[in-house]
């Protein structure tokens, strides 16, 4: 069982209550896994610095890689929290279900979850023919390495929440097992 509890506005920093009050205004509410890495004096800022830099993706490409990284760690907040996102990027439930699942009809976003399925699974390895098809899809060295990065991103959140199991705050969305059995 966690010993984390989500801390609220008045009980962090003055520099986090400032970040608070800025995602507060942007977003509506401070995610409680943000939340929680304001118990890092420096983490908060640091992270939300990486998370929010500029990147050769696009939303949807981001909410790709977001969602199968995900998928694979196991991570239930993050799924909540990325297929919100996704719906605001325009994806279906059932695409963000195939995507989840590591495919998708579209030929471009097939090879870019599938690299980055085999990357996160295989810790940055991809075989021979998933980096040929990710390359023949149109993707270049730099996104390659703007993919390793945010799936960087993913997972450090990933693992936060398989670690301290702050409640969600985003509605639960089923496991794959559940929806395809």
């Amino acid at each position: 069982m966690s010993t984390f509890t989500v801390p609220t506005k008045d009980q962090v920093s003055e520099t986090h209550k400032v970040i608070f009050d800025n995602l507060q205004k942007a977003l509506g509410f401070v995610p409680n896994l943000y939340a929680t890495i304001a118990y890092s004096d420096n983490g908060l800022a640091k992270f939300l610095a990486y998370q929010n830099a500029k990147t050769s993706l696009n939303n949807k490409e981001k909410e790709i890689v977001n969602l199968i990284v995900s998928e694979v760690n196991g991570c239930a907040y993050c799924l909540a929290a990325h297929t919100v996102i996704g719906k605001m990027n325009g994806f279906s439930d059932e695409e963000i279900l195939k995507l989840r699942s590591g495919n998708s009809s579209n030929a471009k976003f097939d090879a870019l979850v599938k690299f980055a399925k085999e990357a996160t699974l295989y810790k940055g390895h991809v075989d021979d023919a998933t980096l040929n098809a990710f390359y023949a899809a149109g993707y270049t060295n730099g996104n390659l390495v703007d993919i390793i990065l945010q799936i960087s991103d993913k997972t450090a959140m990933n693992y936060l929440h398989n670690l301290t199991q702050v409640p969600l705050d985003f509605p639960a969305v089923p496991a794959l097992e559940e929806v395809f059995s």
